[in-house]
């Protein structure tokens, strides 16, 4: 019944972490990208919308994000947990998660944030977008990632600071000792709220 978030900027490797996160404490792992890339791909209405945003390296409006994860969020299989990767990112997302999961009587347990440099993050982009030959990934559009995530999600990362369930780990260096970092720092965190 582990309920976890997520967050960090472009290319810090949220995606890999959430992954191997999700595994380890049994949930499964709620990706918005993959559920806009999904769409994108199979030229879906909201896709056709979301594309048009995401080419250009912006957000996808609260609305669209709003309805697609309040959606999933009802699926059979997130009822005894999750970790949710990409949203919220916005501060009014943050509230309409809380009423989403409000409505099914329960909460977030932990937010895990990811640390990293900038330069370290871009350059992550640019291997990114060689093996990967992702259209969203360009320096331009990258740059402009990183800029709204820094005014935008770092409101989030505050709001969920402030009640006191933001674990941070540094995002820098090997992703398998990223892992092990953040399962120990998760872990702990949780024992402490249970009391174990």
């Amino acid at each position: 019944m582990t309920r976890l978030l997520i967050i960090g900027p472009p290319g810090s490797g949220k995606g890999t972490q959430a992954e191997h996160l999700a595994r380890h404490f049994g949930v499964p792992a709620v990706s918005t990208g993959d559920i806009f890339r999904s769409n994108v791909s199979q030229q879906t209405e909201l896709g056709s919308q979301a594309a048009e945003y995401l080419d250009g390296g912006d957000f996808v409006p609260d609305h669209l994000t709003n309805a697609l994860v309040k959606d999933r969020l009802l699926d059979s299989d997130v009822q005894s947990g999750f970790l949710l990767d990409g949203y919220p990112r916005t501060a009014p997302q943050v509230m309409e998660l809380d009423n989403m999961l409000a409505s099914q009587g329960v909460a977030l347990d932990a937010v895990i944030e990811l640390r990293a440099p900038d330069a370290e993050l871009e350059q992550r982009m640019r291997q990114r977008a060689e093996e990967q030959g992702r259209s969203d990934d360009t320096v331009g559009v990258f740059r402009r990632r990183l800029d709204l995530y820094h005014r935008e999600t770092h409101e989030v990362v505050s709001v969920y600071a402030g009640r006191g369930i933001l674990v941070s780990v540094n995002g820098s260096g090997d992703p398998g000792e990223i892992t092990a970092l953040a399962i120990a720092a998760v872990e702990k965190f949780l024992a402490t709220r249970t009391g174990a």
